[in-house]
């Protein structure tokens, strides 16, 4: 049917005889439609002071960058090695990781495409990994590959530039000499050439990436001398120590102990499995991305022992959803939206993945939670990457019913979760398709 005019009409009609739908429209109009329906009861909930917290450094800014996986687990990192030399704060270089991430996202992309040559340019999976081969983003377990290839360096050691601090140009540059080897691969495929003219030419785009990074992020330091005075003013010198042999020593983690716990109550994935992503990965032949899929209140457990521990936990969630950005608030009643548009009856979270409406789109760290008498979470301390001027000096605060919503994932050491979970890791993995919610 139709959008004729009497319909049209009606709905004019309609709306002019709600005497209260013009005063809104004039506020919205004016300044916006959260500004208009900002609640301010809920600024009274949040009072920043929290039950149990864990060392943290200052605040980071990831400024106009994807790389917030980065800095949430590179501000993670940072807390063993403050303890480990007994300093205040550090910083670990967000810019030699991205470097290594790009370079490695390029290689992942051609060998995906050189998997993919049989299938029509047009396929779905084909379509999917153009578009976007060297994107930002990423998960807990692509890093953990960075990490474990090639360690990590102090900030002083590699610096921000304008393209770490900016990556779009960067990323589009980059992209589309990606994209340019893929469809040439794909014809010397077509013309019957050689898998190995097919790898010539995957290599040298490969070098021109590397090219590319350099120019924009500045040369990999192969070894360095890294100096720091503690908490007493003692002047300290590390000299001449690799990015791995710094990571294995300052950082000192079992890599092989931090999992990716998810909440994802669809249908499509039961709990107590482990699922991971077809095409989704950084280092090449790193692990797999894995996922162990359980209830909700196992993510609550699991980050609320570590956090007692002393040990922060990165997690992944849909940040934008009911976020007060300059105060640092995540709250469901942040916002009354019923209340200036029609009532929208709320998607069961299960519904918002299946149908496009949430995501996971942002990486921060838990670095505290207010417990109540009986030990259950009120509010969340969040360590966000976007600076000390929004939230309190760069700290957000988040309710636990947020966290149920729109928290999916976080990373925990397998010591804070029960050993009945820890079965699943032992069985199957089960392939999710590329286009799945968990391959954001």
């Amino acid at each position: 049917m139709a959008l004729t005019n009497e319909i049209l009409k009606s709905f004019k009609e309609r709306f002019n005889s709600c005497k209260t739908n013009k005063i809104v429209a004039a506020s919205v109009a004016k300044v916006g439609l959260h500004e208009a329906s900002t609640n301010h009861e809920v600024y009274k909930r949040h009072n920043f002071q929290f039950s149990d917290v864990t060392k943290k450094g200052e605040i980071t800014n990831q400024k106009s960058s994807g790389r917030c996986w980065m800095f949430s687990a590179l501000n993670v990192a940072r807390v063993s090695t403050m303890e480990k030399l007994n300093i205040k704060s550090m910083e670990y270089s967000q810019t030699y990781t991205l470097f290594w991430d790009k370079l490695e996202k390029a290689n992942f992309f051609l060998e995906s495409i050189i998997e993919t040559l049989d299938e029509k340019t047009d396929s779905r999976v084909v379509s999917h990994l153009l578009t976007a081969p060297v994107q930002d983003g990423g998960q807990w377990d692509m890093f953990r590959g960075l990490l474990e290839k090639y360690g990590i360096v102090p900030k002083e050691i590699m610096p921000e530039t304008f393209h770490s601090s900016n990556t779009r140009d960067m990323e589009a540059i980059l992209t589309k000499y990606l994209r340019k080897a893929a469809c040439d691969m794909r014809n010397l495929h077509k013309a019957g050439k050689s898998l190995k003219e097919i790898e010539d030419l995957k290599n040298e785009t490969l070098y021109t990436v590397y090219n590319i990074l350099t120019k924009c992020l500045g040369e990999i330091p192969e070894t360095f001398t890294y100096e720091y005075r503690d908490k007493d003013e003692k002047f300290h010198r590390i000299s001449n120590i690799t990015p791995k042999e710094f990571f294995d020593k300052y950082v000192g983690w079992n890599l092989k102990d931090k999992i990716s716990l998810i909440n994802a109550p669809t249908d499509d994935k039961p709990y107590g499995k482990v699922y991971t992503v077809k095409f989704l990965g950084t280092v090449k032949e790193a692990d797999k991305i894995k996922y162990l899929n359980v209830p909700i209140e196992v993510l609550k457990e699991s980050a609320i022992k570590s956090i007692k521990a002393g040990e922060p936990v990165w997690f992944g969630c849909d940040v934008i959803k009911f976020l007060e950005k300059q105060k640092g608030i995540m709250d469901l009643d942040m916002f009354l939206y019923d209340d200036i548009f029609p009532t929208l009856e709320n998607f069961t979270k299960a519904e918002r993945l299946d149908y496009h409406e949430s995501v996971l789109t942002h990486a921060m760290v838990f670095t505290g939670v207010n417990l109540d008498e009986n030990g259950k979470p009120l509010e969340w301390q969040v360590e966000n990457s976007w600076g000390d001027a929004v939230g309190d000096k760069g700290i957000f605060s988040m309710t636990d019913e947020w966290f149920d919503e729109y928290n999916y994932e976080v990373m925990v050491d397998k010591k804070y979760v029960d050993e009945k979970w820890l079965i699943a890791l032992d069985e199957k993995t089960i392939e999710l398709e590329p286009w799945d919610p968990f391959g954001a």
